[in-house]
């Protein structure tokens, strides 16, 4: 028997049905295509990307920024940074045909600084695709180079940015990123002045003379190795003006290999690092005695026979200085820590701080660069810390917080910024008065003294009549002090009859010698630093050298103790 099955009849779609199949057909297709079009131009957001970083890094692009920058000359016009056209030595290793022992072999014969034959060696044979030889090469470098004869080596012209004074102020130049733009000293500072085109035809002049750098350099980098010190810093300043004429510290970088540079090189110690300065506070503490009315006459004695008693403290003047009494001239004379501590208890905190406040103590040492340490300035000013800041303990400043503030001393009593920009004249800073000129007169002859008769006497210039006080204080370390280290430090000024210039050295932790019989103090490294440096410039800045003048000490030298044999000071 047959079994008919019934089929289902296929359901006819109507044509709306159709419409709407073919446009959720259209919306689908549009938003893969949106989608991928999004992929797209994402992908090629970051080629873009990645093309604009590595332009950044590459050498063409850093080039072209630095072709636009103005050059930095020195106050008399000689070129400190300048932007040449120069040769690049470089290689790819992967492209290399010849032996690379051999290459090697030549390469460090024709550029020993770059290396020896193993290190020429392990960058021929490395996995990457470029590395530079040489930057900076001179033509006859390229041409024995390009003798070799191996085509993996290649030759460029690029635009370099030179120091043609090598490691000379390089801490008040500073060096550029790789960018192309400033990234210390004057460089960082400068930088929106050198790159506007505007402007960077016309050389930037600094304070800076390139004569007296050279001289300051080569005598703290003399006294730096004889005595082992760790570090070093100087500084020439116009007392006048504020003008930085040098500004040296040890250890120094090559702004020109700045790659080679570690921490302690790069930090500028003369903006950068504070450092208890010991006696030299003693003539600030001095001129605030005497411009408060505390000390009226420079006959008046402090009790020095013995040490100084405060609470559980004990103040105490070196050994072999004389134990009595001492007038105001003898006191800076000697370094007493004792009679100096006696006339700051009655100058007392609100003058004490008043005075540093003026000085610049409490802030970050007022200049142009943005590499500066702020003081340690005292939480709490207690009746001892009155007494030991009088002569440097207990606060940390900068050394050029302290030539700014011998500029003072000396120059009818005006502190001034320090500036590394040349001020033409008629146009220095206005500054602020400190203390009267009268005490300013009377400051310049306790200095003179301190030179003549005190423990500056190795700091003297024939002829340029200096005047200065030196300062030995125990390095600060955490917790404490290290009383097998200290910071040396001469501070001076001249001609003290009409001062000019005040000439500072810093020796961080030196050595005594056979030569100094052991001693380590100041009066025996930092001042004979101070006046070797002024017997090389003093001509140079315009100070004729003069046996027969000097500042007139007659009203004071009587008032000095004339005891038949009396010990010299060489402490402190």
């Amino acid at each position: 028997m047959t079994v008919l099955v019934a089929r289902p009849v296929p359901e006819r779609r109507s044509a709306g049905q159709r419409h709407a199949l073919v446009a959720t057909a259209h919306t689908r297709l549009m938003m893969l295509m949106v989608l991928f079009g999004a992929a797209v131009l994402l992908v090629i957001a970051r080629l873009g990307m990645l093309g604009v970083l590595s332009s950044m890094a590459d050498p063409q692009a850093v080039a072209a920024a630095i072709a636009g920058r103005g050059d930095i000359v020195d106050r008399n016009g000689a070129p400190l940074a300048r932007t040449i056209d120069a040769w690049t030595i470089a290689v790819h290793p992967k492209k290399l045909i010849g032996d690379p022992s051999d290459i090697a072999s030549k390469l460090s014969a024709l550029m020993p600084e770059g290396g020896d034959q193993a290190h020429y060696y392990a960058v021929l044979t490395s996995n990457r695709n470029f590395a530079y030889l040489q930057r900076r090469a001179s033509p006859a470098l390229v041409e024995q180079v390009n003798a070799i004869g191996e085509p993996g080596i290649v030759f460029d012209r690029e635009t370099q940015r030179l120091y043609p004074q090598s490691t000379m102020a390089s801490h008040a130049l500073g060096f550029l990123s790789t960018d192309g733009h400033g990234m210390s000293g004057m460089e960082r500072v400068l930088d929106e002045r050198l790159t506007n085109p505007a402007l960077n035809h016309v050389p930037v002049a600094l304070s800076l003379d390139t004569r007296v750098q050279a001289a300051m350099d080569s005598e703290l980098n003399r006294a730096m190795t004889t005595f082992g010190a760790r570090a070093a810093a100087g500084v020439v300043l116009d007392v006048d003006t504020g003008e930085v004429i040098a500004m040296t510290s040890l250890p120094f970088f090559n702004p020109n290999r700045v790659g080679m540079a570690g921490t302690e090189e790069l930090r500028n110690s003369v903006t950068q690092s504070v450092y208890e300065l010991g006696s030299t506070f003693k003539p600030i503490a001095m001129a605030t005695a005497i411009d408060t009315g505390v000390v009226t006459s420079m006959a008046r004695r402090f009790d020095a026979t013995h040490p100084l008693q405060v609470g559980r403290y004990t103040i105490h003047d070196e050994r072999g200085d004389p134990k009595r009494w001492l007038n105001i001239p003898e006191t800076l004379i000697y370094s007493s820590n004792v009679a100096t501590s006696r006339v700051a208890d009655e100058v007392g905190a609100t003058k004490m701080q008043t005075m540093f406040r003026k000085l610049g103590f409490d802030t970050r040492p007022d200049i142009e660069l943005r590499e500066k340490a702020r003081p340690l300035w005292p939480k709490y000013w207690a009746r001892t810390t009155v007494m030991t800041t009088a002569f440097g303990h207990g606060i940390a400043v900068t050394p050029l917080h302290l030539a700014s503030a011998y500029a003072a001393l000396v120059n009818g009593g005006t502190w001034r910024p320090a500036t590394l920009l040349k001020v033409e004249p008629g146009h220095a800073a206005k500054g602020r008065r400190v203390i009267s000129e009268a005490t300013s007169a009377r400051m310049r002859q306790l200095l003179r003294l301190i030179v003549l008769r005190g423990t500056g006497r190795k700091g003297e210039a024939p002829g340029y009549r200096v005047g200065g006080k030196t300062g030995t204080a125990e390095a600060a370390v955490a917790g404490g002090y290290d009383r097998s280290r200290n910071v040396a430090t001469f501070a001076a000024a001249f001609p003290m009859d009409a001062p000019r210039y005040v000439v500072l050295a810093m020796l961080d932790s030196p050595n005594g010698t056979k030569e100094t019989g052991g001693w380590k103090t100041a009066a025996w490294n930092a001042a004979p630093v101070v006046g070797r440096t002024i017997s090389r410039v003093g001509s140079m800045l315009g100070v004729i050298p003069d046996a027969n003048r000097d500042i007139d000490v007659s009203d004071i030298t009587p008032l000095l103790w004339q005891e038949p044999g009396a010990k010299q000071p060489t402490g402190q």
